[in-house]
């Protein structure tokens, strides 16, 4: 594993031209971010690969027991393509550390790089049969994986509608554990004591990097009513200045959405947001005429159902409920703490979080409250290989990172013997 990180760092720039070809991720950020992540994801789980420890159990009757944590087998892993090296990695690394074997399926519309990293796989000396690449549609290749007899387990990154599907698939055929990183819908809330400028900077980059392509993109952003005029003329003036156009050039700051089918997903969102009345502030539509390059949008007057104890009860806009995946924000003012967690729990998903506040009992009781995998304080899309990663309610269940991710793919057997005539139990 070690020398298959230096290899995938001896090929960034290759790498990272994948990706950006593939994907229209930014050249810039996949070279500096994405393909390095997955080298130090490499390193991580290969350090911890030789400290898989049972433990000794103190049994209440005359025996002697203990556990082993043992490798759960094959694994079958289907990713998507936001995040085509990051997502191979995240499954990758700690499954092949716990004495994983795997099948993966990257998504369709990016398949290169994974065939890149097989082949350096080879190289790097992992066995053949070790971590095998399988490319193909998800209705084929995927749904084989999830009802396939002989995988022990899937781990599935993607939409909430697929993830049911493998949960089925891996019910009907030999029960298989399932763990799904799915949708989200993440609220960022921003407290009147918030740095105006910096607040500005998080709520803009949670939503609009990698073009909204991300699961945990802060869509739903709530801002106190005391700064919410000035958040929104400074939020408008950074969207004017961003810069949208190829992924290679480096003073661009957003590139094509993927593929057409979710280029034309997302323009249908918007068209829903304005027939059902929000206010368009900005953007709303295509960028020039050739290619899959969406403005910045961001709606305003984002309407409630109906109201109770004036807290919203219920988002009623489809913008404010659904997730999109691209470059759209839902812009909603609120005037008290209490609201803006009832507002920020009030969706089916629970994937993140973020808060933005000077006030320490303000950032507790609001980190504390909200029903989401990971809350971030004062910042936005804070990842880390050390810190566990995943979603409550309809964003799944499962951890990605951390020692969480590698226990995912360790069964424990317990050992038991009896012990005669011992002096203590």
């Amino acid at each position: 594993m070690m020398k298959f990180a230096d290899l995938i760092e001896e090929n960034v720039e290759e790498l990272a031209a994948l990706d950006a070809i593939n994907g229209g991720k930014l050249f810039s950020h996949c070279k500096a971010m994405d393909i390095p992540g997955a080298a130090r994801n490499l390193r991580y789980y290969a350090g911890a690969a030789d400290k898989i420890h049972g433990t000794v159990l103190k049994l209440s009757k005359g025996f002697q027991g203990y556990t082993l944590r043992e490798p759960i087998g094959v694994v079958g892993s289907i990713i998507p393509w936001n995040f085509p090296t990051i997502m191979f990695f995240m499954k990758a690394g700690p499954a092949l550390a716990a004495g994983c074997t795997m099948v993966v399926k990257p998504a369709e519309q990016t398949p290169l790089s994974a065939l890149y990293y097989a082949h350096l796989a080879k190289l790097a000396g992992l066995p053949d049969g070790v971590l095998n690449v399988v490319n193909g549609f998800g209705e084929t290749a995927g749904a084989a994986i999830s009802s396939h007899m002989d995988i022990d387990k899937v781990t599935f990154t993607g939409s909430t509608e697929v993830g049911r599907k493998i949960m089925t698939a891996a019910a009907a055929s030999n029960l298989k554990p399932v763990s799904l990183e799915l949708g989200g819908k993440s609220p960022l809330l921003i407290f009147e004591d918030a740095d105006i400028d910096q607040a500005v900077n998080i709520a803009f980059n949670a939503i609009f990097y990698n073009k909204g392509e991300i699961c945990v993109a802060s869509s739903r952003v709530y801002v106190q009513e005391g700064i919410y005029e000035i958040f929104v003329k400074k939020l408008v003036e950074k969207a004017n200045a961003w810069v949208i156009g190829d992924p290679f050039d480096l003073r661009v700051n957003q590139g094509p959405q993927t593929d057409k089918k979710q280029f034309e997903k997302i323009l249908s969102y918007i068209e829903h947001g304005k027939r059902e009345g929000a206010t368009l502030l900005t953007g709303g539509k295509r960028l020039g005429g050739k290619g899959f390059y969406i403005e910045p949008t961001i709606f305003t007057d984002v309407k409630v159902n109906s109201l109770e104890n004036n807290y919203a009860i219920e988002e009623d806009m489809t913008i404010a409920k659904e997730e999109i995946f691209g470059p759209v924000m839902s812009l909603m003012k609120f005037k008290t703490m209490e609201e803006a967690i009832k507002r920020a729990n009030n969706t089916t998903y629970g994937l993140a979080a973020g808060v933005i506040t000077k006030n320490l009992n303000v950032a507790n009781t609001v980190s504390r409250s909200i029903r989401a995998g990971i809350i971030w304080l004062n910042c936005y899309t804070a990842f880390d290989v050390d810190c566990p990663y995943g979603g409550y309610k309809m964003s799944g269940f499962g951890r990605e990172f951390g020692l969480d991710a590698l226990n995912q793919y360790l069964q424990i057997k317990s050992i038991v013997t009896p012990i005669h005539d011992s002096p203590w139990h």
